[in-house]
């Protein structure tokens, strides 16, 4: 017996982790910046550093597996129809952020200033608000 797609969609829509909706894709992108960006406090600070700051002290191992998650943001973006200015705008900060990343050691230092991810939530939170209004969140 075949799956039709319409059973996936169906299935996938009733899984939290897993749903196209743009609703899920947002909670998605939002738990990946946040592991990106913001994953630990830094003691005695109310600063916050995350993967894409500590992968940078793994010589190039590290600063691609920052990039292809970061990446993968500009992917979901894709998915939900984003416009290729929108989808250009984000590329170029996952590749600055690479650039950054490309110096050993030192790069973790441009990369905790400038961080990639968060612009990139905030240029498909823009892009959701406007094209998929439901899946708003409200900041309080």
């Amino acid at each position: 017996m075949a799956v039709r797609p319409d059973h996936f969609d169906r299935l996938a829509d009733n899984m939290p982790g897993i749903s196209r909706s743009p609703a899920a894709v947002r909670r998605r992108v939002e738990g990946m910046e946040r592991l990106l960006e913001g994953l630990i406090t830094i003691p005695g600070t109310n600063k916050r550093i995350g993967l894409d700051v500590l992968l940078d002290f793994i010589p190039f191992a590290g600063p691609t597996i920052a990039t292809l998650m970061g990446a993968w943001i500009v992917w979901e973006a894709r998915n939900l129809g984003a416009s290729k200015w929108l989808m250009a705008r984000m590329a170029s900060n996952v590749a600055l952020d690479t650039l950054f990343s490309a110096i050993p050691l030192l790069g973790a230092i441009p990369d905790y200033f400038f961080r990639s991810n968060t612009r990139n939530l905030r240029l498909l939170g823009k892009f959701l608000d406007k094209r998929h209004p439901g899946t708003a969140v409200i900041e309080g």
